[in-house]
């Protein structure tokens, strides 16, 4: 029954959050400092994480298809559909829920024990709309901008693998265009517009209804990060059946 109530609260929360703004304006504020905070704060470990996992897929494709009858360039054919198919937009997400998702969770929740939501409900301000929206709004927007630079990057970091002399840069490069499919890419940034509102409504959700002390924010931050990436990852294959299969 936990699990309905759950559900219940969270699309009233919902509903409450996707009204119209009362100043619009201070909503397109809130909106650029999110996309500040949640996107170009988290583009530096988006690219590091990028260029070292497109290096390491590269040097385990090299050392695991060590076979006379397969081309080289399946290196990196490889490399770029396992980045464009899954890391740049699930598993980018999952690292992001860490980050963003706890952040969110114990920013809103830290505003509940203080007691700053009560005062903005008596002052007849709709809290979920002046605090929930522009984070979600924040992150969805620049999620797809994410997506790109560690597609691009993990490539770049497999492409400096190659001039280790596992591979040659002319092979991977062979191996990154041969059968190229766009839709890869649309389905990437697909499937990160609907993990990015999953992560930032669910840790939102969490952060608002965290009642009680400090303690709460912490319970409430392992609660938003672990819940979001088991959803998304329900989602994955989800979406995953619905656009690819």
């Amino acid at each position: 029954m936990k699990f309905f109530e759950h559900i219940g609260r969270y699309a009233k929360l919902m509903a409450e959050t996707f009204t119209l703004p009362q100043r619009w304006r201070l909503l397109g504020r809130q909106y650029i400092k999110e996309i500040e905070k949640q996107g170009l704060q988290s583009l530096g470990i988006t690219i590091i994480i990028s260029v070292f996992i497109g290096s390491a897929i590269t040097m385990q494709m090299v050392l695991n298809t060590e076979n006379p009858l397969l081309p080289k360039y399946v290196t990196g054919l490889t490399t770029r559909e396992t980045l464009l198919l899954e890391f740049s937009s699930t598993i980018l997400c999952l690292i992001l829920a860490g980050k963003v998702g706890s952040n969110i969770a114990s920013e809103i929740g830290t505003m509940r024990i203080t007691e700053q939501i009560d005062a903005l409900q008596i002052m007849g301000v709709n809290a979920p709309n002046y605090l929930i929206l522009p984070k979600i709004l924040g992150f969805v927007t620049i999620i797809p901008c994410l997506v790109i630079f560690s597609m691009f990057f993990g490539l770049i970091g497999g492409y400096i693998m190659a001039y280790s002399g596992i591979i040659s840069p002319a092979q991977y490069t062979m191996g990154i265009q041969y059968a190229f499919n766009p839709y890869y890419v649309t389905y990437s940034i697909i499937k990160s517009l609907i993990f990015a509102f999953i992560i930032s409504s669910v840790s939102s959700y969490y952060g608002y209804y965290a009642y009680g002390g400090a303690l709460e924010v912490g319970k409430a931050s392992t609660n938003a990060v672990v819940n979001s990436s088991i959803i998304v990852l329900l989602f994955n294959v989800i979406l995953t059946d619905l656009l690819l299969v």
